[in-house]
C-alpha cells in the first residue's frame, strides 16, 4: 500500500467516525498506564467499571507502591490475570518512584524500561497521556484490520507497526490509533464484519 491510499483510508474513517476518542477512563499519566496494563486481554468497558473504586481511594503512584499485593489483587481480579498484571503493577510503580521521581517518564525509551509496559502501551500512553504520538499502538483491532485491507501481511504487532509506519504521515498517528479500534469495534467486527456499511470497502484489498 502506498501513503496516498493510506490517507485516503484514514480521511474517509475520520469522516466516519468523527468523534472517536479514547475509551478508557483516567485523570492522570499514572492512571493512564495503570488502565493499559489492565486492558490486556480485558475490555476497556471492564477496565473503566473497575477503576473508579480503585483510583478513588488509590490515585497515586505512591498508594501502589504502599498497596498490599494481595489488596491490588483483589481490585483487579475482575479484568483477569490479576496475579501477573498485580505484580506489574507494584513492579511499576516502584520504578517510577525510584528512577523517574514518582512521575510516569514521557519518552518511549524510558516507558519501555518500565515493568509490564510493552511497546503497544507505551504508545497508547505517549498519545493519550501526553499527547505525543511517537508511533501506532497495534492491538487486536489494529492488527486485524491492517491485514484485512492491506496496511500489513504480517502477523506479529511490532513488524505490523512498522508497515504502518512505513506509509501513514506522522500527522495522522493521532487519528489512527482511535480510528482502527473504533471501526474495529463497530464495522470490520472479529466474526462477521459488516462490509456493506463500510466506508472503507471500495479501498479495502478484498474488494480490488
Amino acid at each position: 500500500m502506498n501513503t496516498n491510499k493510506a490517507i485516503q483510508i484514514i480521511e474517509k474513517l475520520k469522516n466516519y467516525y468523527p468523534d472517536a476518542t479514547c475509551s478508557l477512563d483516567f485523570e492522570t499519566p499514572f492512571q493512564m498506564l495503570v488502565a493499559v496494563v489492565l486492558s490486556a486481554q480485558c475490555t476497556d468497558e471492564r477496565v473503566n467499571k473497575t477503576t473508579p473504586s480503585i483510583f478513588s481511594k488509590y490515585p497515586t503512584v505512591y498508594d501502589f507502591d504502599n498497596m498490599d499485593l494481595s489488596t491490588l489483587e483483589e481490585l483487579i481480579h475482575p479484568c483477569g490475570f490479576y496475579k501477573n498484571k498485580a505484580k506489574n503493577l507494584k513492579a511499576a510503580a516502584r520504578t517510577i518512584i525510584e528512577k523517574y521521581n514518582g512521575e510516569v517518564p514521557n519518552t518511549m525509551e524510558e516507558l519501555l524500561q518500565i515493568p509490564g509496559v510493552g511497546r503497544k502501551s507505551a504508545n497508547v500512553i505517549m498519545l493519550e497521556a501526553f499527547h505525543n504520538p511517537q508511533g501506532i499502538a497495534v492491538d487486536t483491532h489494529a492488527k486485524r484490520i491492517s491485514n484485512r485491507i492491506g496496511f500489513s501481511n504480517e502477523s506479529d504487532p511490532l513488524k505490523i507497526e512498522q508497515d504502518l509506519l512505513k506509509v501513514i504521515p506522522k500527522e495522522y498517528y493521532y487519528d489512527v490509533n482511535h480510528l482502527l479500534v473504533w471501526h474495529g469495534r463497530k464495522v470490520c467486527t472479529a466474526r462477521n464484519p459488516s462490509c456493506n456499511i463500510c466506508p472503507i470497502k471500495e479501498l479495502c484489498k478484498k474488494n480490488i
